[in-house]
């Protein structure tokens, strides 16, 4: 981890967001069908004593790239999780509408048991033994939801080439990504490095908070995504860098995935990270770390901070 840089919905930037992003994130689907249950939903007080089968199909939207390109359970939904919670929701309640027995399902799903991964759900209930009054073969109610937008926060560190350039770039090409909105921006900072080669150059580091519907592990690819737009080769650990774009927090969502550790396991030691952020959220907290006042009191690199350039874009809070 290096020094790095923000953005926020009032600057100039953020008009490019937009029809014409970069870069949605493509979802995949996994679906799991007819899952009974024995269930006593419905108005009519016989329906609530004696109960009737329920089905349910669940159409689950994410992307699966993550999980099938590293054969990672953890990248993906258990759908034998999923199941069963389908399964309770079933037996559960009971209600009088099978509106709200779906809105039950897909809620548990896209906070709970598919939290944070799936982004969209897609549940049909089966209800075939509706008392309708007439032989129908099926009574269904089909709805679709998407997860709520998650905050998250990325830090951004530069100390190859054209330094102001690559964090104008970055911010840039974030806030026109499809599903990223910049919240906030932090200050730039210029930093000693931390780590690496004794004989590399000083940081500018900044900060930036977004709103994002995108996946984690999508959000990381658009963080790579700006590290590519500048060259970022990575040759030497903690060395010299044309940028340096790294997910520090995603809501509440924790992972120890090799790949993505969130929280990232150094921004608690880190004043070039905690100190753009904490200039634009004085009180926010590091999930798992506390209030980021604290933390950057006790960082061991809080001497070697100094004001950096002004960068269009950033300092907005």
């Amino acid at each position: 981890m290096s020094p790095m840089s923000p953005m926020s919905p009032m600057s100039p930037m953020s008009a490019a967001r937009g029809g014409d992003g970069v870069g949605p994130e493509r979802l995949d689907r996994i679906e799991v069908t007819g899952i009974r249950a024995w269930g006593h939903h419905g108005v009519l007080e016989a329906e609530t004593q004696l109960g009737q089968q329920f089905l349910a199909d669940v159409t689950l939207h994410l992307s699966t790239a993550p999980a099938g390109s590293t054969d990672a359970l953890s990248r993906t939904v258990n759908y034998a999780e999923v199941a069963h919670a389908v399964h309770e929701e079933l037996t559960g309640g009971p209600y009088a509408l099978v509106e709200t027995l779906a809105e039950r399902i897909a809620r548990r799903i896209l906070t709970d048991t598919g939290h944070p991964l799936v982004r969209r759900v897609g549940i049909r209930i089966h209800k075939p033994a509706a008392p309708v009054g007439l032989p129908v073969g099926d009574v269904t109610v089909r709805i679709e939801r998407d997860a709520a937008p998650v905050d998250a926060v990325l830090a951004l560190g530069t100390n190859l080439g054209d330094r102001a350039q690559h964090l104008h770039d970055a911010l840039e090409l974030l806030a026109a990504t499809d599903g990223i909105d910049v919240e906030w921006t932090g200050p730039v900072l210029e930093t000693a490095p931390v780590g690496g080669p004794a004989d590399q150059g000083a940081f500018l580091n900044s900060a930036i908070g977004v709103r994002t519907g995108l996946g984690p592990f999508a959000l990381l690819e658009a963080a790579h995504r700006a590290e590519h737009a500048a060259r970022r080769e990575r040759l030497v650990r903690w060395g010299p860098r044309t940028l340096d774009v790294d997910l520090i927090t995603y809501g509440d969502w924790t992972s120890q995935d090799e790949t993505l550790t969130v929280p990232h396991p150094r921004a608690h030691l880190r004043a070039f990270v905690l100190a753009p952020w904490h200039a634009a959220r004085p009180d926010a907290e590091l999930p798992g770390h506390g209030r980021i006042a604290a933390l950057r009191e006790t960082a061991e690199d809080r001497d070697g901070l100094r004001p950096g350039p002004e960068i269009e874009g950033y300092g907005i809070s």
